[in-house]
């Protein structure tokens, strides 16, 4: 698979990474053999960087990431790009939450996951929602600490604001920042884009499927009834309905192209922005395959044109997230 760079000093990792919080939380319930398998063909199929962090299923999805590493040995840590967060405080079962950037919970979150994920340095770790309370230069000095301390490798930032990234990197080089980004969510085009670029820091984009509305293959009627995309505004009502014509536009684009409507929003995304790099979540290997199989589309400029007009912002219709999932974003 080609490779992209993590930041001007951060490590070589795949176009194309893989998302795992689904595995643990959020979308029905989980499988970890399956979950496992699927983690296995991504690592043969070339995929390095993979996602998790320490809320997604209450650090059971570290646990998971941190069997598979286990079970593989040094060789399969080796082919590996480890990407955790910290930041998102949860009860057990509730999806409200508190943001704590503070210098103490930051050290003590580092070492949960590096325990959880049985490793002794995380590649990225990212700073996942921010507290506006606690200056991003303390949060920064103090991931600083744990990178000359060999605990982690680079810092990332999600969801910030543009001006943030920019007083964080005055601080310490970002080698990521990620944000959702996707045909349907394109705030990161706004400027974020064009300051991670000159910065020489990668964006990392998440929900680069829009949690898989963008493939044209979701029935709402069979989601589990804890799946979170029940309560999203972006599937519910006359926006849902509006949004599934954009989608079933989506469709006849790929399907004129022998590519699926998945594929298609990936190689939007991986032919148009040299520094971005997707992850897609899954825990089937039939998806991780699709998922892959994109990397190797190539969209030409008019194509890259005619799908920025099908989904220009205006025509995107409900908000990306319910009103408790956007504490601690600087975006929206």
């Amino acid at each position: 698979m080609q490779q992209r760079k993590l930041g001007n000093n951060g490590p070589l990792t795949s176009a194309l990474g893989l998302g795992c919080m689904g595995m643990s939380e959020f979308y029905g319930d989980s499988d970890d053999s399956a979950s496992l398998h699927t983690l296995a063909r991504a690592v043969e199929r070339g995929v390095s960087l993979f996602d998790t962090a320490d809320t997604y299923g209450f650090g059971r999805n570290e646990t998971l990431l941190g069997r598979f590493i286990a079970e593989g040995g040094a060789a399969r840590r080796e082919r590996m790009v480890l990407a955790t967060k910290f930041g998102i405080v949860r009860a057990e079962g509730q999806y409200e939450r508190r943001i704590d950037n503070s210098p103490a919970y930051i050290r003590s979150a580092c070492e949960a996951s590096l325990r959880r994920l049985g490793v002794e340095k995380i590649d990225l770790y990212y700073c996942h929602r921010r507290d506006p309370g606690v200056p991003i230069e303390d949060v920064v000095s103090t991931l600083a600490e744990l990178v000359r301390e060999g605990k982690i490798g680079a810092i990332g930032l999600s969801e910030v604001s543009e001006q943030t990234l920019r007083r964080a990197h005055a601080v310490h080089p970002i080698a990521a920042v990620q944000s959702e980004f996707s045909l349907w969510s394109r705030e990161p085009e706004r400027g974020m884009l064009a300051a991670c670029s000159e910065l020489g820091t990668a964006f990392v984009a998440y929900s680069p499927l829009g949690r898989a509305f963008l493939t044209g293959t979701l029935n709402m009627e069979q989601l589990a009834d804890n799946d979170f995309r029940r309560n999203n505004p972006r599937f519910q009502g006359e926006a849902g309905q509006s949004n599934r014509q954009l989608v079933d536009t989506l469709a006849q684009f790929a399907a004129a192209r022998s590519a699926s409507s998945a594929q298609i929003a990936l190689a939007w995304l991986l032919n148009k922005f040299p520094h971005v790099i997707p992850i897609p979540g899954t825990r089937r290997v039939a998806y991780l395959e699709s998922n892959v199989a994109a990397a190797e589309i190539r969209l030409g400029a008019d194509e890259l044109a005619q799908l920025d007009g099908l989904f220009d912002p205006q025509r995107v219709a409900g908000a990306r997230y319910p009103d408790a999932g956007f504490v601690g974003m600087e975006t929206r």
